[in-house]
């Protein structure tokens, strides 16, 4: 059996999580990064206007918990997007695609009744090094 060496990621540059859990939790080489929705982390604000800016903003989170633990996009193995309404894929997917430039991670994405704050998009990562 290997040892496990864990390791709580945490970054004023992304939203304080709102219940009892870490940011991100490195294990070993592995990055778990917890569901983002667009609060901004400066003012503690949703940023819902619009779907384009709402899904910039939960992948600026994103971004800055992979920069704290050393990473970035390129090390992401797997994503998961949670979405309110399927009909906003296409722009959800157009603005999460700018943030990667190839060698893209395994996904998926679902439609759920409701989100935490009755945000429109979630997306966790998985990431590794």
């Amino acid at each position: 059996m290997y040892p496990m060496n864990k390791k709580i990621i945490n970054t004023n540059k992304a939203p304080a999580p709102i219940g009892p859990y870490s940011q991100a939790v490195m294990v070993n080489n592995m990055l778990y990064v917890s569901g983002q929705i667009a609060i901004n982390p400066a003012t503690g604000q949703l940023v819902m206007d619009n779907i384009i800016e709402e899904t910039q903003q939960v992948m600026n989170n994103l971004k800055a918990i992979l920069e704290a633990a050393g990473m970035d996009f390129s090390n992401a193995i797997k994503s998961t997007i949670f979405l309110k309404d399927m009909n906003q894929f296409s722009s959800v997917n157009e603005v999460y695609g700018a943030f990667f430039k190839s060698d893209f991670p395994a996904r998926e994405t679902v439609q759920v009744a409701a989100l935490p704050k009755f945000v429109n998009v979630e997306i966790s990562v998985v990431a590794a090094v």
